[in-house]
């Protein structure tokens, strides 16, 4: 089963940690990381060991587990696992998440 269809299956207010399990799990996979390390939601990709060609092959599996197109500017212009998870609820996954995407701590204090 695709993750796609793993996210479809649960229920709404589920869904974001689906997402995040899904992208966390990808991260995890690329750092070659126990599932008892912490892998901070908030760093920079870059400060987490990232290179561009780990982004892309992380790009790439969300693509086809997702079976959407994912932008590579988000891993760029927003390069942390939360702005991610937020951008793919609220942008490539929209029509599965609807409203019900929470803000990131960075989008709940831009509105103060």
């Amino acid at each position: 089963m695709q993750a796609i269809e793993k996210l479809h299956a649960l229920p709404p207010s589920e869904r974001r940690e689906g997402l995040e399990e899904i992208v966390v799990t990808e991260f995890r996979t690329t750092l070659m990381m126990a599932d008892d390390e912490d892998l901070p939601f908030d760093m920079s990709y870059f400060e987490l060991g990232f290179t561009s060609l780990g982004l892309t092959e992380i790009k790439e599996r969300l693509e086809a587990q997702l079976g959407r197109r994912v932008s590579t500017n988000v891993f760029f212009n927003s390069p942390t696992m939360e702005r991610l998870i937020s951008y793919l609820a609220d942008e490539v996954l929209a029509d599965l998440f609807g409203s019900l995407s929470v803000p990131t701590a960075d989008e709940r204090d831009s509105r103060k």
